[in-house]
């Protein structure tokens, strides 16, 4: 279980710990991750992943997993160097499952064996020809 609330003094993503908790206010995520509001809401809408519930009275609720999107955002942002659309994209790449291919389970036939087949295979074409002359 993850105590500490307090944002890193440096503002590094790596440095950031999320509380144990099931939902976060928007002033809070701005606190935690060291950003203003403002940003985090420009970043709903440049974002997909980031989707915050709103509350009856119209205030952001942001659960575990959107906080853990913004601390990603940031990171790719303020740290590695990232604009928007290059962040986004990798955000993208991130998500799909990679799609390695596997080798097929083909029977390796034995070569005399193969080629005993294909010759068979000829002559009975071979047959098939003559019968019809």
């Amino acid at each position: 279980m993850k105590a500490k609330t307090k944002p890193a003094k440096n503002g590094r993503a790596d440095d950031i710990v999320i509380p144990d908790k099931l939902y976060f206010r928007i002033g809070e995520v701005a606190k935690l991750c060291s950003l203003p509001a403002y940003v985090l809401r420009f970043w709903e809408t440049e974002f997909s992943q980031l989707s915050p519930k709103k509350s009856s009275k119209g205030q952001r609720l942001y659960r575990q997993r959107d906080v853990e999107h913004l601390v990603r955002i940031k990171k790719l942002l303020y740290e590695e160097g990232f604009t928007i659309a290059g962040a986004r994209q990798h955000l993208k790449m991130e998500s799909k499952p990679s799609k390695s291919q596997t080798a097929l389970p083909f029977v390796v036939p034995s070569k005399t064996n193969g080629l005993k087949q294909v010759r068979a295979g000829l002559q009975e074409i071979l047959g098939m020809l003559k019968q019809r002359r």
